[in-house]
């Protein structure tokens, strides 16, 4: 067997003899295979656990008309707060949560083509940036009034603004809140989320507007990608492909709206200590860059539809894994210990969305 050499420096004092430095042969050096096991065991149980959550989830998106990503938040919300889940599982749950949600939102963006956005025309593109920009600074600015925290506001503002659970999590992937924030975002994304799939339907008849206008409607005011299929869905054919177009075009505005916000919270931690410039974001993170470059390529026409089809497969288990394991940080104790306010937020954000995507419409059908 082959024997390599490995220098370890020792920074206790100066370098000024042989003797501050060790030679370590490989027989002394643990065994990468023995490591790779070891990790394999500590991940294996949540990541089992958040794949058999997904795999119901999935189930119950084929059978009914139900999001897969909702079911399984549910569900992990559920066996989170009986208490079924061992604490084996939580190193794995961490690590779906994070990396494999990632790579799921990542691969949201092979789903895009900037063609179909851009033919929503000048005006409605206008009203997806306003519906975006408003409704993050007043969400910013109304949770300050408030009281609540920068990270768990920009949480809230972004989930709401943009495109519900993924922006949560992708937002916390750029500021590192507490897990306790983005449980609590991630639940109140899907509870005002949820209610908006038959309040927007409803009250676009209630006022008379066309359901074309009504699709564009809940496509720039309702949270969740799927939830806003779900309304469209009530609607009919031509208002649920309106939704959904206006829907990802929110769901484009992700990487600028990230960039923008590590960018700033660069210039935040850079204003403290030196040590803290080290820890300081990335100013575009790598999952970000993936996702923009993703659409690009599928803008270009050269992906073939049967590779599109498989990555929808890959993205769907990836974000529904990822929803799983937030769905486990959804703690009732620790959402009552938060209080009114975020629940008030949530509210008055979802208010804002609304109002903002509906005067836009107005202003553009208004000959």
């Amino acid at each position: 067997m082959s024997t390599y050499l490995i220098v370890v420096w020792r920074p206790r004092r100066p370098c000024e003899n042989l003797e501050d430095v060790s030679i370590l042969t490989a027989s002394e050096t643990p065994s990468t295979r023995t490591n790779g096991v070891a990790q394999a065991a500590r991940l294996g149980p949540g990541v089992v656990v958040a794949a058999g959550g997904a795999g119901i989830g999935l189930l119950a998106a084929h059978l009914t008309d139900v999001s897969s990503m909702l079911v399984a938040i549910v569900i992990g919300a559920v066996l989170a707060n009986s208490g079924v889940l061992p604490e084996s599982t939580a190193p794995g749950l961490a690590v779906v949560g994070k990396r494999v949600l990632r790579v799921g939102v990542a691969l949201l963006g092979l789903q895009l083509v900037l063609g179909d956005i851009v033919a929503l025309g000048a005006g409605m593109i206008g009203v997806i940036v306003s519906v975006v920009s408003v409704g993050i600074l007043s969400t910013l600015f109304i949770g300050r009034w408030l009281g609540i925290g920068l990270t768990q506001r920009l949480l809230i503002a972004c989930g709401f603004s943009i495109c519900g659970a993924a922006a949560v999590a992708a937002a916390d992937g750029v500021i590192e809140a507490d897990e306790s924030e983005a449980a609590s975002a991630i639940g109140l994304v899907v509870l005002f989320g949820t209610m908006m799939i038959p309040v927007i339907p409803l009250a676009g008849q209630l006022v008379g507007m066309p359901d074309h206008e009504i699709g564009l409607w809940a496509g720039a005011s309702i949270h969740e990608v799927a939830q806003v299929v779900a309304a469209g869905g009530t609607i009919g054919g031509a208002a649920l492909s309106a939704a959904v177009l206006v829907k990802l075009g929110r769901v484009l505005m992700l990487a600028p709206v990230l960039a923008v916000v590590s960018l700033w919270m660069r210039r935040r931690t850079g204003l403290g200590a030196t040590s803290a410039q080290a820890s300081r974001p990335p100013v575009v993170p790598l999952f970000v860059t993936a996702f923009l470059a993703l659409a690009l390529l599928r803008s270009t026409g050269v992906v073939p539809e049967s590779i599109v089809g498989g990555v929808h497969l890959a993205q769907s288990v990836a974000l529904t894994m990822a929803m799983f394991s937030l769905g486990c940080g959804v703690r009732v104790a620790a959402l009552r210990r938060g209080g009114a306010k975020p629940l008030v937020l949530a509210a008055l954000s979802t208010v804002v969305v609304a109002s903002t995507a509906l005067a836009g419409i107005t202003l553009l059908a208004t000959p």
